[in-house]
């Protein structure tokens, strides 16, 4: 017998398919729901087959041009499978002020979390702004 899906099913469906990382919690916020069904829920998807796999979606734009330029590309915007490499370097931008950091990123390290910075200033107008979620996440850390 199929199984129906619902509102739900597809929220939560469409939920991880624009972020697979987020957690269960922040799904049952968006959709109004208890954390404990969305568990439910979710793992029943799993186990009728609907859901196969949580995946990365590799961003090329953040590769490094050269090898981008490398990488054969159909020339669609749709998301393709790419070939990794040893040694290929990801841009990456400052947490903060999304600005391109340099060779020596400043690092802010928090229970599992790194930050990325491209100055000083940066890092420590970000633990400013977030000092309240940062220590919440440092005592979770903690508790475990």
């Amino acid at each position: 017998m199929p199984h129906e899906l619902d509102d739900i099913d597809i929220g939560i469906v469409t939920s991880l398919q624009q972020d697979g990382r987020k957690s269960f919690r922040q799904i049952s916020r968006e959709l109004s729901i208890s954390t404990p069904t969305v568990q439910a829920r979710y793992q029943r998807l799993v186990n009728i087959g609907l859901i196969k796999s949580i995946s990365p979606v590799i961003d090329s734009t953040n590769l490094a041009n050269e090898q981008k330029n490398k990488l054969e590309t159909c020339g669609c915007n749709e998301p393709h499978n790419i070939d990794l490499k040893s040694g290929m370097s990801v841009k990456i931008k400052c947490d903060l002020c999304e600005g391109q950091i340099g060779d020596k990123p400043h690092v802010l390290k928090f229970a599992t979390f790194e930050r990325f910075f491209c100055c000083n200033t940066c890092k420590t107008q970000y633990k400013e702004k977030n000092k309240g979620r940062i220590q919440s996440i440092i005592d979770k850390a903690e508790d475990k």
